[in-house]
Order: C-alpha cells, then structure tokens, then sequence
C-alpha cells in the first residue's frame, strides 16, 4: 500500500493574527487526529494525547492543582520558530524570505511543547512538569528543537542566572545538542544582543545575570545548579550518576526541569530502560507522576516492523525530517540482513533489543509474565534447578510446575530466586542491581562470596534436631533437585541425606544437555505455553541470552560480556530438560546425559 508523504500541518487557521500561527488550535487537532486514527501512532502516543484531554477536562476542579496557561504554552513554540536550522538544506535562506531557514513546529512537536510548557500550578503559576521523556527515533528533528529550547530556558524563561547543561556519555554526542545552539547565538547578532549572550569556545553565557549554556561529559561534579537539564540519548548511560547529579543540583530552582531525549537501546539494566518502564506505567494510568510528561514514538505488539505503517507510527516526521526513502532503504536490509535488524528496531522503530544477537523474543518474554502467587501451588509437586557455578555475584533457583491445561497442552510456570553476595563488585558494573536488590527480587547474603547454606536452608529447611524443618520441600511436593556439579557437591550430599525424597540429578554443561531445552523453552514461550513471575533481574538475564547454532542447529546458552549474567535462564533450562526427559517414575532415558545420584 503506498502511503502519502506526511505533510508539515499546523497552519495558522483564518482566525489567527496574520504572520502568526494558533499553537493551541494546531495542537487539539494533533491529539484529536491522534485519538481518532487519522494519525497512526501507537498506544503510547494515543495514551499521551488522551492524557492531555483529561488533564484539560479537570482544569475546573477546584481539586485539580493545576491550570492549562495557553500564553505560556505557545510562547515556547514562538520562541523555537524564531530559531534557524544550523545545518543541512534547511539552514539555506532562500531569496526574499527572510523565513525560510526557521526551524517549523510541525503538529506533533507543538503538541508536545505546548503540554510540557503550558501546564502550571494554580498556587504558584511555576510549571507543572519537572522532567520530560522524550523517546522518538532518530533523524526526528531532535537536536534542532532541544537546542532551540535550551535557549529559551537560557535567556527567555526568567530564570535569573539560568544554568543550561547539555549532558551526554561523550563530547561528540553533548555537542550534537551544544553546537547549534551555540551556532545560533554566533550568527543571529540580533537575538545575541536582544538577550546579551556571549557565544564562547566551550560554553554560552549572559555576563548580566552569570546564566550559562554548556555541555557536560560523563559523570559531572557536583556544584551545579541545573535549572535545565537536558540528558540526550540517556540508553547510551550505563550509571544514572550524570541524571542523580544534575537532579540534585536543582534544589535551589523554582521550577527546574531534566529533558531527557534518546532513542530506544540495547541495555535493559540501564537507567533508561528504568525510566521508559516508569513512562509507561504513567501513561498506562498504572502509577500516577503529575510532574512527569511522557511520549513514547515506537510501534505496537503484534505490528508488522517490515511495513511502511510501522515507520509511519514510530517516526513522526516521516516524510519530513527523516526521508521516506531513507527509511524504506534501511528496513529493506534489516529485512534480507539479520544482522542489521537490531540496530535497525532499536534506531528507527525505538524497538528495545538487549542484545544485538539476542535469542529470546523478549516482547513475547514479558507478555509471558503472568504467574499467579505461588502461595496457589502448595503441596503441588515441582522440580528445583540449581545454578550455583558462581559464588562471587548471582547464583540462581529455578522452581518449575508443569501442568496439562484445558487447551491439551503441557505448560510451564517458572518462579526464580536469585541470591547475590551484599559485598559483590557486580554491583558497580551493573548498577540496576541495586536497585533490584532494594526491591527484594534478589536475596542478598552477607559478604563477598555468596553463602550456599542461605541456598540450601531455603530449599530444605533449617536443621533441627537431626532433621530438617521449613524449606521448599515442606511447602511443596518437590520431586527433583537437579544440579550443575560445579560447586554443588556440598548441597548435593545433604540434598541426598536430609531430603531423601527428592531425586538428585546432575546436569552437565553440554550442547546435548541445554539444545533441546532451549529449544522447547522457546516454542513454549512464542505459544503462550511459558508463564513465569516476572522477576525484572530474571527478564535482564534472559535478554542477555545468545546463542551461536552449530551446523546441526543445535544452540547452547552464551552471553556477550562477563556482567551480562545468564544464571537463572540456565537453571530455567535445566529444569525444562529434566521436565522433558524424566518419566513419571523418575527413571532418565538411556541416551540422555542426565547422570542420577544416589
């Protein structure tokens, strides 16, 4: 289906001042395009748009603290397009035009500026919104239009000694922001003068109040007192030290804000990754954040990514900005090129892949989320995977029920626990850690080196009187412990004299082993047969999964880097090919390397 080139609307209707357009008018009629279908956009953007109509619908609540000022709301986008394009064909003033190198708000932008900008408390009059995540692909005109409102923040906002930071992990990324406005302060004298900005080498200022536009590199000190933030392609930070330095140093501002801008990545331990999960749970209405405006540009589950309807909903100004014919181009090799279609989702239809090569669906990961409390399967029969290889950052517990459902099929219902030493250096590498471990979903143990004996008393009680009572085995019907050997033996022995009920079998790490585990655990996933308890370290890990097919197609779990740990799908698939092998009887077949102890 051919598909029009998306056409720059917002003109002024006829009721606007002349030379002037009607931001207000232009940008109701995004969102009410948007709500209807007449702009496709995918259900984060829907959620934006009907965010704002009832935002607008409350403003007579005496309840409702805040107030929508129109003024101020297209003050902004006055400001910006009064701002020129610094580069590329736009930057080109045509003959006779004065205008033709502006920068033009088109709808979905004014839309945006209007909302973060026109929102204000009833108490006060100061802004309502203190951050702003911004999440469009790239070529979406972002440079240009933050720029342009860094400016603003620096001379017209009424900040006296505004201090403007444009932060990146890099100098040529922070001055992908920096550059043109600093272009802009040094060729438009007029406005220069009008505002008294003084274009330096590293940094724009105002002498009159000391105000300041300047980029920053990785991990600032502290000192700073940001009144405006800008955070750009925030997936590229691996710690959130740049974002927590500059949101502390806002304590003295009125009404500070952190624009982040960035495009989708590879890293779902990240801080951005934290904060696009956080966004969309405000915009779901899961969790409410009235200082948080949100707008998510990507495409929807279940859509084709090879269609030209996808670049459509994920680029805004497809047709525009980004060249149609720049797109299809890319998504033409993504489609005969696998190994370009990571890079290809995650640029240009702000698609999170983990891993460049990357085995599970993750989107199909997450849908499979959905285990009920396991308080429901007590005194149900389950088997236990250990994954203990290493006793310096995660070892893993896999707990897995299997049972025939009303479709006639097998299903699986995986519930993980991770334990992780207080003292681990992993922390510093992956700092998401952390921040699991704060929220329970890792059970830390005392010191550097991960204590088995926590492990084991979980599985099969605290010793007692020569016996053993609590633990897993109490609460459930666990049939099987199977155990990679490598550092187990200790838990196998005791497994073996104080849980004679359940059966011990070692799982060795080989191709044999793990291929068709994978496998099935996969298909089980892709046909909604897979289920687990949606622990957000157990999704890191199996989005670090790789794998490698030999010439046979058979796969065996790898990862990446060394902190891209992998433990608990490990034990998840070791379980599974105890499931798939093990008879009722417990017996091994003869041809599986799946050695029995005891």
């Amino acid at each position: 289906m051919a598909i029009a080139k998306r056409k720059s609307g917002g003109g002024a209707p006829p009721s606007a001042p002349t030379g002037r357009r009607d931001y207000i008018a232009i940008a109701n009629g995004y969102i009410a395009d948007v709500v209807s279908g007449k702009i496709p956009a995918c259900k984060w953007v829907i959620a934006a748009c009907e965010r704002q109509k009832r935002d607008l619908a409350r403003q007579g609540d005496k309840a409702w603290p805040y107030r929508f000022d129109e003024e101020k709301a297209s003050r902004i986008c006055r400001f910006v397009e009064n701002m020129p394009h610094t580069k590329g064909k736009w930057a080109i003033k045509k003959a006779g035009d004065p205008r033709s190198n502006r920068l033009r708000l088109e709808p979905w932008q004014v839309f945006r500026l209007t909302t973060i900008f026109g929102w204000v408390k009833k108490e006060t009059g100061t802004r309502r919104f203190r951050r702003a995540y911004n999440f469009v692909p790239r070529k979406n005109g972002k440079s240009a239009e933050v720029a342009a409102v860094g400016l603003y923040m620096l001379a017209a906002d009424g900040e006296y000694g505004a201090e403007v930071y444009c932060g990146a992990t890099n100098e040529v990324q922070a001055w992908e922001v920096f550059r043109p406005a600093k272009l802009t302060v040094e060729r438009e004298t007029a406005f220069s003068e009008k505002f008294g900005l003084l274009a330096n080498a590293a940094n724009i200022n105002r002498l009159a109040d000391m105000s300041r536009f300047e980029p920053i590199i990785g991990k600032p000190g502290d000192g700073a007192s940001p009144s405006f933030a800008i955070v750009d392609e925030y997936h590229e930070h691996q710690t959130n030290d740049l974002y927590d330095t500059m949101e502390t140093g806002m304590g003295a501002r009125e009404q500070p804000m952190m624009w982040v801008v960035t495009t989708a990545g590879d890293n779902i331990a990240g801080p951005c990754y934290d904060m696009d999960s956080h966004a969309r749970k405000v915009l779901e209405g899961l969790i409410e954040d009235e200082e948080l405006f949100a707008i998510i540009y990507t495409i929807d589950d279940g859509d084709d990514w090879k269609s030209e309807m996808a670049l459509i909903k994920a680029n805004p100004n497809y047709g525009v900005s980004v060249s149609a014919e720049f797109l299809r181009s890319k998504q033409a090799e993504a489609v005969k090129r696998t190994s370009k279609q990571g890079v290809f989702k995650t640029k240009h239809l702000n698609l999170w892949v983990q891993s460049r090569q990357a085995w599970m669906n993750m989107d199909a990961w997450l849908k499979s989320g959905d285990c009920p409390d396991i308080e429901e399967y007590s005194g149900q029969p389950c088997r236990l995977a250990f994954d203990l290889a290493s006793r310096t950052d995660i070892a893993a517990r896999a707990q897995l029920f299997t049972t025939l459902e009303d479709d006639g099929k097998t299903h699986f219902w995986l519930y993980t626990k991770l334990y992780m030493p207080s003292e681990s250096e992993l922390f510093d590498k992956v700092p998401a850690l952390r921040h699991w471990a704060d929220e329970g979903h890792i059970e830390l143990t005392d010191g550097n080196e991960i204590d088995l004996t926590k492990i084991e008393t979980d599985a099969i009680g605290e010793p007692c009187g020569g016996q053993r009572e609590g633990g897993l085995v109490t609460e459930f019907e666990v049939t099987e412990a199977v155990f990679d050997p490598w550092q187990a033996t200790q838990m196998r022995q005791n497994f073996q004299r104080e849980a004679s009920s359940v059966q011990v079998i070692e799982f060795r790490a080989l191709t044999q082993n793990f291929s068709p585990a994978m496998k099935e655990l996969e298909a089980a996933v892709l046909s909604g047969r897979f289920h687990h308890d949606n622990n957000p370290v157990m999704n890191w890990m199996m989005s670090n999964v790789t794998v490698k097919p030999d010439a046979n197609d058979n796969v065996f779990p790898r990862k990446e880097k060394h902190e891209n740990k992998i433990d608990g799908p490990v034990a998840a698939m070791m379980a599974i090919a105890r499931a798939m092998t093990g008879d009722p009887d417990g017996t091994v077949p003869d041809d599986y390397d799946l050695p029995v102890w005891g």
